[in-house]
């Protein structure tokens, strides 16, 4: 399969759970700054509870101050149809993300929703999206396992994807929420899902321990997967890993191992100011840096 790769860099998975406020135009400022090194998807804000996840409770504000220019797509996650309402009248979140789980007890934990009540969701905020003419992408946690002893196969995942584009989604997210995922599971789900909905974009975002982040990204890739996310510098861990060493895929390396498979990869500038940026923000708001 070939194909230009998508790289969605993720500050906001990254920033949502520093334990220091982090001011929205620093927020602002960063964005433009991975904007000017030419990313154009970025997932940038959220709109859920402020109780939940207090770091982005000035996503408004955020965007505000950021005024992105037409060509980047901005995602801005929500959960429920309140979450649309305040990315649409934003007025610069071109794609909503919504984040749904095979994992019941994640989603209980995560969003205090049961299945039924999330695709209820997602249907609400699929309608609100396609008035406003916004897409929307779905990310599947705990899509490689979870810790709660729910239920997991590969079938239930490629299952759980039949539900999402039969919601209209076009465009799903692997998402290895605890860092369990191994290559061959990888290439075994991902390879499945693909084989099965060749027709939307099928991505992953993963977590991982750094020295064996190189080897997932390769067998997604091998298995047909063009959309990655990531975030420079391994910015952010994941809070219900059991591992704290596990944290998002650093970009830098997600980039370097794409090149050496021979990837297509959008054209972008030097990354030093934002690594230089990014040890900064982990330094002053108290995250960790790969």
């Amino acid at each position: 399969m070939n194909g230009t790769v998508k790289i969605i860099e993720c500050p906001r998975d990254a920033w949502q759970g520093l334990p220091v406020h982090m001011p929205a135009e620093v927020k602002a400022d960063y964005l433009r700054v991975l904007i000017a090194a030419g990313f154009k998807h970025i997932d940038a804000v959220s709109f859920v509870s402020a109780a939940a996840v207090p770091q982005m409770a000035d996503s408004e504000k955020v965007l505000e101050y950021l005024d992105p220019p037409d060509d980047v797509e901005i995602i801005g996650i929500v959960v429920n149809a309140k979450g649309a309402e305040r990315a649409i009248k934003s007025g610069n979140v071109q794609t909503l993300g919504f984040p749904y789980s095979i994992s019941p007890g994640f989603l209980q934990r995560n969003q205090n929703q049961t299945p039924e009540e999330s695709l209820e969701a997602l249907e609400r905020v699929g309608e609100m999206a396609y008035k406003a003419g916004l897409d929307v992408a779905a990310y599947i946690s705990m899509a490689f396992g979870n810790p709660y002893g729910d239920a997991w196969s590969i079938d239930e995942v490629v299952d759980a994807c039949d539900l999402l584009v039969d919601s209209g989604v076009a465009q799903i997210s692997l998402a290895d929420t605890v860092g369990v995922a191994t290559p061959k599971l990888i290439a075994d789900v991902v390879g499945d899902v693909m084989a099965v909905h060749d027709g939307i974009e099928v991505g992953v975002h993963l977590h991982a321990r750094y020295e064996g982040a190189r080897e997932l990204v390769r067998a997604a890739y091998n298995a047909g997967c063009r959309r990655f996310d990531a975030a420079i510098g391994g910015l952010g861990g994941c809070p219900f890993a059991q591992d704290v060493l596990v944290g998002n895929l650093p970009t830098e390396m997600v980039l370097e191992e794409l090149r050496a498979l021979g990837a297509e990869l959008p054209p972008l500038g030097p990354l030093e100011s934002l690594q230089s940026a990014n040890a900064e923000i982990a330094r002053k708001y108290g995250a960790k840096v790969q």
